[in-house]
């Protein structure tokens, strides 16, 4: 048993450095998209393909640490969110896992076909600049598409189910349960494009989230948390 309890502990810490790690992510990489390329704001398809050639080195880094990377991070941390709250709220922190883990996939897959899609843009536009922003046009909606650019659905359902869970639980802190279900609410209906301008805020907000829930989880000993000290 202590060896079970102890494993648990150590696998809180390891989620609650994920956990900072995708907050770090988030400020790292919105500055350099939103203030630096100014990818987002870029129209026209000509302009585009010029900015990736001009940027291509860097760019694929950025996706490499804030899509590949954090994606497969993510999926540490809700298997650590997981093993937190199952006990209490086993079907919510089910259904929260799975699509935890659905949206740490599609974030792997954004990042990968958006890198494979840069190199074979870039090297196609030394000898044919008009098929290089022909090719951008059709691997970039995939690659937007997956990574949320439509909306945060899966982000922002896999933040409201864990905090409508952990509600349950009292496993973790109120304050940061309840701005999750913001947070949450917010990526959902980030998905009508009226509201689409709430996925920034999903985002900013949820460096806070992901800091306070790093925080928490590292925070973890051998013994099971006391909800009311966490409360």
């Amino acid at each position: 048993m202590k060896v079970l309890v102890e494993r648990n502990a150590r696998q809180q810490k390891v989620g609650g450095l994920a956990a900072l790690y995708l907050a770090l992510a988030y400020v790292v990489a919105m500055p350099y998209f939103l203030v630096l390329v100014k990818y987002p704001s870029v129209v026209d398809p000509v302009e585009k393909v010029a900015l990736l050639v001009g940027n291509h080195d860097s760019m694929r880094v950025m996706y490499l640490i804030s899509y590949i990377i954090f994606g497969i991070v993510l999926a540490v941390l809700a298997l650590a969110i997981y093993a937190r709250l199952r006990d209490g709220a086993p079907i919510l922190t089910q259904a929260a896992t799975a699509v935890g883990l659905l949206w740490a996939f599609v974030l792997v897959a954004s990042g990968m076909i958006f890198n494979a899609g840069v190199a074979a843009v870039v090297e196609l536009h030394g000898t044919s600049p008009a098929q290089a922003v022909s090719t951008w046009q059709a691997i970039e909606p995939v690659a937007q598409g997956l990574g949320g650019s439509g909306g945060e659905l899966l982000g922002g359902l896999w933040v409201l189910l864990v905090s409508v869970a952990a509600l349950r639980t009292g496993r973790l802190p109120k304050v940061l349960n309840w701005l999750g279900v913001a947070i949450g609410t917010a990526g959902v209906v980030s998905i009508v494009p009226a509201l689409k301008d709430l996925a920034y805020g999903f985002g900013l907000l949820q460096i806070v989230w992901f800091v306070g829930l790093g925080i928490v989880m590292l925070r973890a000993t051998s013994r099971p948390a006391d909800p009311a000290m966490e409360s």
